[in-house]
C-alpha cells in the first residue's frame, strides 16, 4: 500500500477508500442518481464568488458559475476587467488579489483562480486559508509542494475544490475507468500518452532588450511570486506556458486533461522514477519536444506499469512518438496518428482514445485485428455501466460548496495527478533520471531537484 506523507510530515494512505470514493467504478449499487445528498445546506442558496484572473480562461469558468453571485472581479489587465465588469456590473474590480481577499473576503464564499501557472498556488492558498472555497484551473500548481500544500490545505479546511481538467464530467472518460478496472484487456504494464503541444515558442533563450509594458497591463502584478524580468511580449500574451518561471510546458498544459483518465483507471499513486530525453531545453524554457519515463510499483493488486509521455509538434523533425509497433492498428484505423491520445496496454488487450478528455475511446483484444469502438464491442457489453453521471463540472463543485457530495477533481485527486504530471517537469529541468521518493517529496539520488520541487517567492506573495 502506498503511503502520502503531507507537506507538514504526517503521514495519510492513498487507500482503498481513496480510490473508491473518486473513480467511477466505485460507485457499484450506491450510485446516487438524483441530487447530491447535503451537509445541512440548501443547493438553492447562492454563492459569493471571487475571481482571480477574469480574462482570458476566466471568462468561461466565470460564466459557467454565473448562476450564482459574482461579487468580484480581479485581473492584472485593465482592458480585460473592463470588458468582464460590463457583463458583471455588481462585480467590484481589482488588479491585486491580494487586496481584493483583503477587502473582500468577508463576503466572499468561494473564488475560481484562471491565472498564468505561477499564480494558481500563491492566489488559491491564501483563499482557502481563509476558509473560502476553490476552483482553480490546471495543471493545480506550478510546483510539487504545491500541489501537496493545497492537498493538505483542502483538507485542514474543510472547504470544497475543484481543478480545471473538464473532461473529468465526460461519460466516456468514467465508463473507460470502469472498463479498465473491470479487467477487460488484463493487468495493464504500459501507458503511451502523447500531445501535439507546445504550440507556442520553446527551447530558445531569454530576449534581449525592453519593451514598452502596454498600458493596460501591470506587469508587477502579472510577475506576482515569479523572478523580476524586463517586460517583452514573448512572455505575455500567451506564450508564457513554455517559460519555467511562468509555465509548466507541454506537460503541464495537457497531461491534466490526457492522463486523467488512466491515472484514475490505474489507479496510479507516487512514481519511483522519472526519466526524461528532450530537444532544445535550456535553464529558461522547456523543450521543442521530449519522451519522459515514469515507473510506478505495484498498487492494491495491480501490477508494476510504465506511463511514457511524448511530446512535440507533428510536423517537426525532432517530435517523439510511441515506437511505430505500438501504433499499427491506431495509424490504420485513423489513417494516421492523431496529434494526441492515450494508448493502454494489457495483457489481453488495448485501450485506445484518441482525444484529450477521454470522451471516446477504442479496444482491441489481442487475438483482433482492429480497433472497435467502445459501444460496440461485444467484450463491454457484459459490464453493466454503474459509473455516476456528472451534474456538470462546475455544477459539481458549486453544489460541494453548498455541502454536497466532493466534486470528482477535487484537490484530494488533482493534487496527486499534478504531483506527477510536475515531476515530469522536474526530471527535463534536472536531466538525469530521478529515483523518487514520494512521501518526502524528494529525489534520493539527485539533491539539486529541490530546487525545482519547491520554488522562492519573491518578497510579498507568500500566502
Amino acid at each position: 500500500m502506498l503511503k502520502a506523507i503531507s507537506s507538514s510530515g504526517s503521514a495519510g494512505r492513498v487507500s482503498r477508500r481513496y480510490f473508491l470514493r473518486y473513480s467511477s467504478l466505485a460507485v457499484g449499487a450506491a450510485a446516487v442518481t438524483g441530487p447530491f445528498f447535503l451537509r445541512g445546506q440548501n443547493l438553492n442558496n447562492k454563492l459569493n464568488i471571487g475571481v482571480i484572473g477574469a480574462g482570458g480562461k476566466g471568462s468561461s469558468d466565470t460564466d459557467s458559475c454565473a448562476s450564482e453571485n459574482i461579487v468580484t472581479l480581479c485581473d492584472v489587465d485593465q482592458k480585460a476587467l473592463t470588458e468582464r465588469g460590463a457583463k458583471y456590473p455588481q462585480a467590484k474590480l481589482y488588479r491585486d488579489y491580494r487586496k481584493m481577499l483583503d477587502e473582500m473576503g468577508k463576503s466572499i464564499d468561494a473564488v475560481i483562480v484562471a491565472t498564468p501557472d505561477h499564480i494558481h498556488a500563491p492566489a488559491a492558498a491564501r483563499a482557502m486559508l481563509m476558509g473560502k472555497h476553490a476552483y482553480v484551473q490546471k495543471p493545480l500548481t506550478h510546483s510539487v509542494y504545491e500541489a501537496r500544500t493545497l492537498r493538505d490545505l483542502a483538507k485542514k479546511k474543510k472547504v470544497a475544490t475543484q481543478m480545471g481538467n473538464q473532461g473529468s464530467a465526460g461519460d466516456g472518460l468514467r465508463r473507460a475507468v470502469e472498463v479498465i478496472q473491470a479487467g477487460v484487456i488484463g493487468p495493464v504494464r504500459q501507458l503511451h500518452v502523447w500531445s501535439n503541444r507546445p504550440i507556442w515558442p520553446q527551447g530558445h533563450d531569454r530576449p534581449a532588450g525592453e519593451l514598452p509594458v502596454p498600458g493596460n497591463l501591470d506587469w508587477d502584478l502579472w510577475l506576482g511570486p515569479a523572478p523580476m524580468r524586463r517586460y517583452h511580449n514573448g512572455y505575455h500574451p500567451f506564450a508564457w506556458r513554455g517559460w519555467q518561471d511562468f509555465g509548466t510546458g507541454a506537460l503541464g498544459d495537457m497531461a491534466c486533461h490526457t492522463v486523467n483518465m488512466p491515472f484514475r483507471a490505474l489507479k496510479l499513486g507516487y512514481p519511483t522514477s522519472i526519466e526524461a530525453r528532450s530537444t532544445g531545453i535550456n535553464k529558461e524554457t522547456y523543450p521543442r519536444s521530449s519522451e519522459i519515463k515514469f515507473e510506478f510499483p505495484k498498487r492494491e493488486g495491480l501490477v508494476p506499469v510504465t506511463f511514457t509521455w511524448y511530446d512535440g509538434d507533428p510536423k517537426g523533425k525532432d517530435t517523439f512518438r510511441p515506437h511505430a509497433d505500438l501504433i499499427t492498428d491506431i495509424v490504420a484505423m485513423r489513417d494516421g496518428l492523431p496529434g494526441s491520445g492515450c494508448l493502454l496496454i494489457g495483457d489481453k488487450g488495448r485501450i485506445f482514445s484518441p482525444d484529450d478528455y477521454g470522451s471516446q475511446f477504442y479496444i482491441r483484444m489481442n487475438d483482433e485485428r482492429e480497433l472497435v469502438g467502445s459501444k460496440q464491442h461485444e467484450a463491454l457489453k457484459a459490464i453493466p455501466e454503474n459509473f455516476v453521471k456528472s451534474p456538470g463540472h462546475y455544477k459539481e463543485w458549486l453544489d460541494a460548496c453548498k455541502g454536497g457530495q466532493p466534486g470528482y477533481s477535487n484537490f484530494d485527486i488533482a493534487a496527486y495527478l499534478t504531483e506527477i504530471i510536475l515531476l515530469g517537469c522536474v526530471a527535463l529541468r534536472v536531466g538525469k533520471k530521478l529515483d523518487w521518493d514520494g512521501p518526502k517529496m524528494r529525489a534520493k539520488n539527485a539533491p539539486e531537484a529541490a530546487q525545482y520541487v519547491r520554488r522562492q517567492y519573491r518578497k510579498g506573495w507568500s500566502w
